[in-house]
């Protein structure tokens, strides 16, 4: 029997496997994921050289012990002939923005040399391509069943599943809108597009600049429309000086009112003295955690109705090569953005497709065509409409709930699953994207990072084993 099965082989299963295997003991660890390559996941699949992380290097180690692990890395990757293109961004290796799929080789690499650590103390790690449909567990262990009918016996297990994109999500009720659209980063189907056509975009934050990093290097020439809710652009990232934590500092400040006047009083003080209004926003990550676990349920609907737009622009911000991008389709009025909500979709002459929407502040809806739709509307928490096996069969068993706003799924601090009747379980946890209802940033490679490192801890901690509860 398998001492620990990871379930997704994505960056959060990997960086996990990763803690375990450089763990004293021995272990036995199957990780199971569809994809060839362990570490990539979705995000770090990306071939195309456009679609960059959106954090400098300095910002994205996946060693919670050594922040500058990826500038390190990538520094011996340049020199030895690796990412030529690197020259153009003309900046210190430790802000650069490395392609997304150079970043799978960096987290494969760093997954191969834990790896060889645990071999040395008699751990192993086994790759098992397949997709897990179903998960039961009792007092014997955990047993996953894959959709090629086999099943792997574990202690424990660890839904480390990653995120699920919209764009490439079937969805429960679904308007049919992924049916009808062009993924984001497929640039080879967008090579197919008439290149002077008109394209539609839904969905405006870090998935639709990549959907129109795509269309450029598609060559695609015409016009690019972009509809969201708030019209709300990405900001550019840049890279500010420090800033003193000002949320640290001061208990007091809890509510997310209380946060919002607290930061803008901060920028205003950062512009006045000519810093970028950026570097206090920084400082406000690290706390991010704390203050959303203790906030009240009602305040986290506050945040999330009123200010999550805001956040969501100014925090996840745009690649400095992906904005410019982005700036100069906005000069040429190639590319423009309208706040509006979309209604579904509409009947269309053929070769064209066609949406419903009702302009943001207007009763009435109207109809806009393109030669071609793209569903960017970022990530899919609510495992409720993710109409994958695996969520499905946990609801049904009753093994998960949905997390606080229907953001993932419930847990405990240290990522014990908590099921339907409000028990933590000691065989399931979870790491990562399902658990962004706990933390609200559960998705960046440090936060990932962190809690791979905690939980490794926890999983081979005495008397961390068999119990159930």
């Amino acid at each position: 029997m398998n001492d620990i099965l990871i379930i997704g082989g994505g960056l959060s299963g990997a960086m996990l496997a990763a803690q375990l295997l450089r763990q004293p003991g021995q272990r036995h660890i199957q990780i199971v994921e569809p994809r060839a390559e362990l570490g990539r996941g979705e995000a770090y699949s990306a071939t195309e050289l456009g679609h960059t992380l959106n954090g400098n290097a300095a910002r994205m180690s996946v060693d919670p012990d050594n922040p500058d692990d990826l500038t390190q890395w990538l520094t011996a990757h340049i020199a030895a002939g690796g990412w030529p293109e690197s020259d153009a961004q003309q900046e210190p290796v430790a802000e650069l923005f490395p392609p997304r799929g150079l970043f799978g080789v960096y987290a494969r690499q760093r997954l191969a040399e834990a790896q060889a650590v645990g071999a040395a103390q008699g751990s192993t790690l086994t790759h098992v391509q397949g997709e897990v449909i179903d998960l039961q567990a009792d007092p014997d262990g955990v047993l996953l069943t894959l959709a090629d009918g086999s099943q792997l016996h574990g202690a424990r297990a660890v839904l480390a599943t990653g995120m699920f994109p919209a764009a490439r999500t079937r969805q429960r009720q679904s308007s049919g809108l992924n049916a009808a659209a062009v993924d984001p980063w497929d640039v080879q189907a967008m090579r197919g597009l008439d290149p002077e056509g008109r394209v539609l975009i839904i969905g405006s934050g870090l998935t639709m600049v990549d959907a129109v990093v795509s269309l450029e290097q598609a060559g695609h020439r015409g016009r690019i429309q972009v509809y969201s809710r708030h019209g709300l652009l990405p900001q550019v990232r840049r890279q500010p000086p420090g800033w003193p934590d000002f949320l640290a500092a001061d208990s007091s400040i809890r509510t997310p009112l209380q946060v919002w006047r607290a930061l803008r009083r901060q920028c205003r003080e950062a512009v006045a003295a000519g810093i970028d209004w950026q570097a206090p926003l920084d400082t406000v990550r690290a706390n991010i955690g704390r203050l959303w676990s203790q906030a009240s349920d009602w305040h986290k609907r506050q945040f999330v109705r009123h200010a999550r737009p805001w956040w969501e622009s100014h925090h996840h911000r745009s690649p400095p090569p992906s904005a410019a991008l982005l700036q100069r389709l906005l000069a040429q009025g190639r590319l423009q953005i309208a706040a509006a909500s979309l209604l579904g979709l509409a009947p269309a002459e053929a070769g064209q497709v066609a949406i419903r929407l009702r302009d943001r502040g207007q009763a009435l809806e109207r109809i806009d065509t393109g030669v071609a739709l793209i569903n960017s509307t970022g990530i899919e928490y609510d495992w409720r409409r993710v109409d994958r096996p695996l969520p499905r069969q946990l609801l049904a068993r009753g093994l998960i709930r949905p997390g606080p706003l229907a953001l993932g799924i419930w847990a405990e601090p240290d990522g014990a699953v908590i099921d339907a009747e409000g028990h933590a379980a000691r065989r399931l946890f979870a790491m990562g994207p399902p658990l962004r209802g706990l933390w609200w940033e559960s998705t960046a490679v440090t936060d990932v990072a962190l809690q791979a490192k905690a939980l490794a801890h926890t999983l081979v901690a005495p008397g961390a084993g068999p119990s159930v509860h």
